[in-house]
């Protein structure tokens, strides 16, 4: 009964953190000194930032790219992608993303909202699009692009405590970011800021992002 309990806080926590209007966030937070390109022009894209319940509580679908990306590869992301013109939104395209990646079909999926796009270092504008699944699935990796799928338990990631900033070189300059590792899975970059937004929206009512 405590662990139901502390599970449907968890998920009422969720639900009005993502209710709630939010403030950007963007790869650069940590890194201010950082001189942004003029002029310059940025990618929409979507993500899906998808509940679901399990047999050990709520938790967040996750994936790990496919090692054989040009881009990002083997990096822990959510399901999404770049915003295509027959996109009716960010709403559609993560959708739309989830099933061809991971196989989550759209109609198993009630959205919840959105947040601001984030602006990542690499030059896109993500929307985050929060859903909540409403069945059990079987996931199906996207052969060449996906090479998991996985689920991490809310409680976790809604833990500021389990943060932390950590920086490497990139383009001859340190840059600074937030991880959140999760057993084997090393979740960082902009999953993992957009996730710290998460969780400091659900122990604080202000949301301080």
């Amino acid at each position: 009964m405590a662990n139901d309990t502390a599970d449907k806080a968890l998920v009422a926590a969720f639900l009005r953190a993502v209710g709630r209007p939010a403030g950007p966030t963007s790869d650069h937070d940590l890194n201010p000194g950082f001189v942004l390109p003029e002029n310059r022009r940025l990618r929409p894209a979507a993500v899906l930032v998808a509940l679901a319940d399990t047999a050990r509580g709520p938790a967040i679908v996750l994936t790990k790219r496919s090692s054989r990306l040009k881009h990002h590869p083997g990096q822990i992301a959510f399901p999404g992608g770049k915003i295509d013109a027959g996109d009716a939104g960010p709403a559609a395209a993560a959708l739309r993303e989830a099933r061809e990646e991971i196989g989550l079909p759209a109609d198993a999926v009630e959205i919840l909202g959105t947040w601001p796009a984030h602006e990542t270092v690499t030059g896109y504008a993500v929307t985050p699009v929060f859903g909540r699944v409403l069945r059990p699935f079987d996931p199906v990796p996207e052969a060449g692009e996906v090479d998991e799928v996985f689920l991490v338990p809310l409680a976790h990631l809604a833990d500021p405590a389990r943060y932390r900033v950590e920086g490497r070189r990139w383009r001859g300059q340190r840059r600074h970011y937030w991880v959140v590792p999760w057993g084997p899975y090393y979740i960082w970059g902009a999953t993992a800021r957009m996730l710290r937004a998460l969780a400091e929206a659900m122990v604080d009512g202000q949301g301080t992002r």
